[in-house]
């Protein structure tokens, strides 16, 4: 199959899903906002997300300027070109989402007052939410282009010279990088942003949702969404750059982090493998994870399109189902004819030489597993979170005996849910590693987020949905139309859940192969094998140190989220107690002072847990060296995972727990009781967990693993321990 003809492929997804996207985007602001009072609260939304994302931005472009300086120095010129571009492709997706969101929200608030229809309704939604999934992947895949087109084919470097791949080697450092080191800077660069978008817009979310929620909900007794509550409109902006920016970014990275890490590992696979010599064979299977994401792409505009041209919808939770399998069955059976045309001529001792044990279909049958393996993490997840579901029930009646109750259950839950996604995640690896390798996992990791485009769209409706109950609510709208826009959002809830499962998955599965490019990367050096030895001092130093760091990596998170929750909390109270009529609806209450309250603390919060996912492994690199270097990454993902799977599993459980007593699913019991303000204060104890640590230690993991793998051309030879004469003999090595 001509290679030409597959970049074209790529090139053709790209801008279909960019095309699809503007199309929507303008159906969607076509739509009428509703009356004054909508429009009102609808501005007030759109303007605190905008400031506050492009604020956040300016903090985030100072800091990346740096790093791409610094690479272009020490590591290779290309890898700071290549950061820059993933930063920009995440920072713009992330944008276009947040616009898109804030415009979307009123709409659907107004079509659902004239229309009273959910299916209508939820067309606003998801059409909205569309924009955002189309532009997550599309501007990945462009980057992912980009960078491949522009440093390996133009550059020369996809090509071998003499039976070796082609390096060039940094002036500053004398050290030479290959292709590798390159794909691993633009995954750094949509890394970075990432982080920034899902730290910063986790804290702004949810020290809002928290604010408005103790003092609004449990304290004044007020419905969620009051316009008397001063922290309401913040929450609203929360929704916006948290769940829809920051969401966003984080797929995206783990969408680019799949691909890239995949890409490395087959060049990775040829230089350490006896035996595999086929230039022809390497370029394929550095193409395959690109062309199947494209391919992925395509099946996406068909899933999101099904239910958008349907002429009546009926049941949104199987709307939105279909939509994203529709997307997951086209990406397989396109991804099995790409593998077959793709390999099918390749020499048979050159597809086992690179651990292709099943032939041409290799590739295929990996990612098909990651699939699998992700609906099945997804379903578990709603297990473990649906108010259908036992464990959630368990929680809304230990509410009854108050908040200490509801609180212990909800974490027994959360530990208890951690087993079942483990081993669909350890299946999944074994199968994966035993028909193709490490390259297996990674197209595992591919597998999963193929359909990314269409996961974000149904994510993304979600908050959409949320935002417009609350201006229904803020608009003083007949209860019908709260009652539609709670429909949707009880759908998008569950959706989140599934797509949390989807998140936790791949970043597991991508970190292991950005790892094992990592390990062979530094067995040109340090290391003389693929192997990290456990009983290595330095090793085992590195991976009890990585063990403990998503627990600090959380507490900060949290710590930052409570402390500007108590601010928030303050501020509440006191235009309660000093602003006349407030909670009579004769006064106006300062939403703008809870907006800036919210901005300032996630501002703060967000620098020092995103320098530590930077700075700790490159600290360590230089000091103690590569092998420190690999247990630090093995330890770290390991918790990570499990407190990943914990953090989101129990906050959606007590999530959809106090929806479920608020729904009545409690005899005797509703809003306003002692259960309710139990499982009230069970949701906020979780908010900070699902929303902001969950998210974002799947993104500490993998910017981990890229800045380890970017550094260590350097830092496998430049170490303080080297530099000491028999040093390296103290740890065994």
């Amino acid at each position: 199959m001509d290679v030409n003809l597959l970049t074209i492929i790529v090139m053709f997804a790209v801008v279909l899903a960019f095309a699809y996207a503007a199309i929507n985007f303008h159906l969607v602001k076509r739509l009428r906002e509703g009356n004054g009072k909508m429009q009102e609260i609808a501005s007030a939304i759109r303007e605190g997300a905008n400031a506050f994302l492009l604020y956040e931005y300016r903090v985030a472009a100072g800091i990346a300027a740096g790093v791409a300086v610094l690479l272009a120095l020490f590591i290779a010129w290309e890898a700071g070109i290549a950061f820059l571009l993933g930063a920009v492709m995440s920072s713009a997706a992330g944008y276009i989402g947040m616009k898109i969101a804030t415009y979307a929200n009123v709409r659907v608030t107004q079509t659902a007052d004239e229309t009273r229809d959910v299916g209508k309704t939820l067309k606003v939604a998801f059409r909205g939410g569309s924009v955002m999934g189309l532009c997550v992947a599309g501007f990945a895949l462009f980057g992912a282009l980009v960078v491949y087109l522009c440093f390996g084919w133009a550059g020369g470097m996809l090509s071998l010279d003499g039976g070796e791949v082609v390096t060039h080697v940094n002036p500053v450092t004398k050290q030479s990088y290959n292709l590798s080191i390159i794909l691993s800077g633009y995954a750094l660069g949509c890394s970075v942003i990432a982080m920034f978008n899902r730290v910063g817009g986790g804290i702004y979310t949810k020290a809002a949702d928290m604010g408005a929620d103790l003092v609004g909900k449990t304290e004044a007794h007020i419905p969620e969404d009051d316009p008397r509550n001063p922290a309401v409109i913040a929450d609203n902006v929360g929704d916006n750059v948290g769940d829809v920016a920051g969401l966003g970014a984080d797929l995206l990275e783990s969408y680019v982090g799949a691909i890239m890490a995949t890409v490395i590992l087959a060049l990775e696979v040829f230089v350490h493998t006896a035996g595999f010599t086929s230039e022809s064979l390497l370029q394929k299977l550095m193409l395959f994870p690109l062309v199947f994401a494209g391919v992925g792409l395509i099946a996406c505009v068909v899933g999101i399109a099904f239910p958008l041209l349907r002429r009546r919808l009926k049941d949104p939770h199987l709307e939105l189902n279909l939509a994203t399998w529709i997307a997951a069955g086209v990406t397989l059976a396109g991804g099995c004819a790409l593998s077959v045309l793709l390999f099918q001529g390749e020499d048979a001792a050159q597809l086992t030489a690179a651990k292709q044990n099943l032939g041409a279909i290799t590739p295929w049958v990996a990612c098909a597993v990651g699939v699998v393996a992700g609906i099945l993490i997804g379903m578990l997840s709603e297990y473990y979170t649906s108010d259908r579901c036992k464990p959630t029930r368990g929680i809304a009646e230990a509410s009854r005996g108050g908040p200490a109750l509801t609180v212990t259950k909800g974490m027994a839950t959360g530990m208890i849910s951690c087993m079942l996604p483990v081993l669909c995640l350890v299946a999944a690896i074994f199968i994966c590693y035993a028909i193709g390798g490490m390259y297996g996992v990674g197209c595992g990791a591919v597998g999963m987020l193929s359909f990314v485009a269409a996961t974000v769209s149904v994510d993304t409706y979600g908050p959409i949905s949320d935002n417009a109950g609350g201006i229904a609510e803020m608009s003083g709208l007949d209860p019908a139309v709260r009652d539609i826009t709670d429909t949707l959002d009880s759908v998008g809830n569950t959706t989140a859940a599934i797509g949390k499962g989807f998140a936790i998955g791949s970043a597991a599965l991508a970190t292991m192969s950005m790892m094992s490019s990592y390990l062979y990367a530094a067995a040109e050096g340090a290391m003389t094998e693929l192997v990290l030895n456990v009983v290595r001092g330095d090793v085992l130093v590195g991976a009890i140190l990585g063990a403990a760091l998503p627990f600090l990596f959380s507490g900060m998170l949290i710590n930052a989220v409570s402390a500007s929750a108590e601010k928030m909390v303050d501020e509440v109270r006191r235009q309660f107690r000093e602003i006349p009529g407030i909670l009579e609806g004769s006064g106006k209450p300062d939403h703008k002072k809870c907006i800036t309250i919210a901005s300032q603390g996630a501002l703060r919060g967000m620098i020092a847990p995103a320098l530590i996912a930077v700075l700790v492994p490159v600290v360590c690199g230089f000091l103690f060296g590569a092998g420190l270097v690999g247990g630090l990454l093995v330890g770290a993902t390991l918790t990570a995972i499990m407190l990943a799977i914990y953090a989101g599993n129990a906050g959606g459980a007590w999530d959809n727990a106090k929806k479920y007593v608020e729904k009545g699913g409690l005899e005797g019991q509703g809003k306003g009781s002692p259960a309710h303000d139990a499982a009230v204060v069970g949701d906020t104890v979780g908010d900070p967990l699902k929303d902001t640590v969950g998210p974002s230690l799947n993104i500490l993991i993998k910017i981990m693993s890229t800045v380890s793998l970017v550094c260590v051309v350097v830092f496998q030879n430049f170490n303080l321990l080297a530099a000491i004469p028999g040093a390296e003999g103290l740890f065994g090595g």
